[in-house]
């Protein structure tokens, strides 16, 4: 295990100053109870290593390196290691489009059509049992047009397939809408052709929607995607090591998952150093404790960080809002990807534009504040951001089977050191 909390660490060099926890309000006695499980997980291998942060008031209360960067090699956790952050790449480009939004570029209450035109005609598939017993699907036309405000917060009806069975989500595996090998333009293509889940507007449904931002961020920019987001948010917020790839010669900061005691294998996740031709939108970047630690700062700084202003403070306000509206429904294949952390009236929180959103200050059976914002990604990492408490904490992890756990665990010990 290794412990930094001072301002000559190696990873906060580009990050934020550094302070000890009680200078923010947290008490270091009580983070040592976060310290111990985490390596209580290494020790226990349900976890190979992770990197936490927390920061308060503008500063890093805790910053630690715990376990294994590469289990394997008996590497130790750093924490400058690079992770595949996963969905942690939506906030990133719903920024993204909103910075557009900003400059008067798009509307996120236009149809999705009217920048990419191969979703004009879309259909809304539904399954029935035909005579001879099967299920089949049947299309129906949509309602009303999807938007680009149903793509940030998940309410367009494209889904992703692996979350479900049946013959409807099936054809979304089958299409291959998630290869490596494609581009946006091409997933795009894919998409079109397929039929939505559900009813623009009606339900919530985590899926392909950010990937369909990303596309348009390109069309409307007229770059690439990678290649927007490194010019236009990581290099004008300071986060070097934030992309959709690390340098080769960043190998040896690369955190591995662990291979399973059972089957001898390891999650196939993607080496921070494979540049994939799919800039996935949704999942396809790469981070550190120190990068994400500023970006969420720049949230809680209402858009703005060391000066560089890159949204308004009303925009952040917008984003960070719940935009599911009453009735709402929940796909019904989404709990157990989330539980506890999932966006429903009956867990306390919403969706805003890109990060779940707490609205309540009971019903979720974690700690929290009424105005939280939070999202993680499939491999392991985690991140929440309260305003209220001028807070934010990240969990970075490669260990996808661990992931609900852990977070369970990080708002658990994070609040229960929060003492003024």
């Amino acid at each position: 295990m290794i412990a930094v909390l001072s301002g000559v660490a190696p990873a906060l060099a580009q990050s934020l100053p550094a302070a000890k926890p009680e200078e923010v309000g947290l008490s270091g006695e009580r983070l040592k109870r976060l310290s111990a499980a985490m390596k209580a997980g290494v020790d226990k291998g349900e976890i190979p290593g992770a990197v936490v942060v927390v920061g308060r008031n503008g500063k890093v209360g805790y910053l630690e390196a715990f376990g294994f960067r590469d289990r394997d090699a008996r590497a130790a956790m750093k924490p400058d290691a690079i992770f595949r952050i996963a969905s942690m790449t939506k906030p990133v480009v719903s920024l993204a489009v909103m910075m557009l939004a900003e400059e008067g570029k798009l509307s996120i209450a236009h149809p999705v059509s009217l920048y990419l035109p191969a979703f004009k005609d879309l259909q809304v598939g539904v399954e029935k049992k035909g005579s001879d017993g099967g299920v089949e699907v049947v299309r129906e036309p949509v309602r009303r047009a999807m938007t680009v405000h149903d793509l940030l917060r998940h309410t367009s009806g494209l889904t992703y397939g692996a979350a479900g069975r049946g013959p409807l989500k099936q054809a979304y595996t089958d299409a291959k809408v998630m290869d490596p090998g494609q581009s946006n333009e091409e997933m795009v293509a894919k998409l079109a052709k397929l039929a939505l889940v559900h009813q623009p507007g009606t339900t919530w449904e985590y899926g392909m929607s950010t990937d369909v931002l990303g596309r348009i961020v390109e069309v409307v920019s007229g770059m690439p995607l990678d290649r927007f987001i490194a010019e236009r948010i990581t290099r004008p917020l300071k986060m070097p090591d934030t992309g959709f790839s690390a340098d080769a010669a960043k190998q040896d900061r690369a955190a591995l998952p662990q291979k399973d005691p059972a089957s001898g294998q390891a999650p196939p996740i993607p080496p921070v150093t494979a540049d994939l031709k799919w800039k996935s939108g949704g999942g396809g970047m790469v981070s550190t404790a120190a990068d994400y630690a500023r970006f969420c700062q720049f949230w809680l700084n209402g858009g703005q960080l060391d000066g560089v202003r890159l949204l308004s403070r009303k925009t952040v306000e917008l984003m960070t809002a719940d935009h599911l509206p009453p009735g709402t429904a929940i796909g019904a294949d989404m709990w157990p990807a989330f539980q506890a952390l999932l966006p429903s009236p009956e867990m306390g929180q919403g969706f805003g534009l890109g990060f779940a959103v707490r609205t309540e200050a009971g019903r979720n059976p974690l700690h929290g504040s009424a105005g939280d914002y939070f999202w993680g990604g499939a491999y392991g990492t985690y991140f929440w951001i309260d305003p209220k408490e001028k807070l934010f904490a990240i969990l970075m992890m490669q260990a996808p089977a661990s992931r609900l756990p852990y977070r369970y665990l990080m708002r658990e010990m994070v609040y229960q050191a929060v003492i003024n």
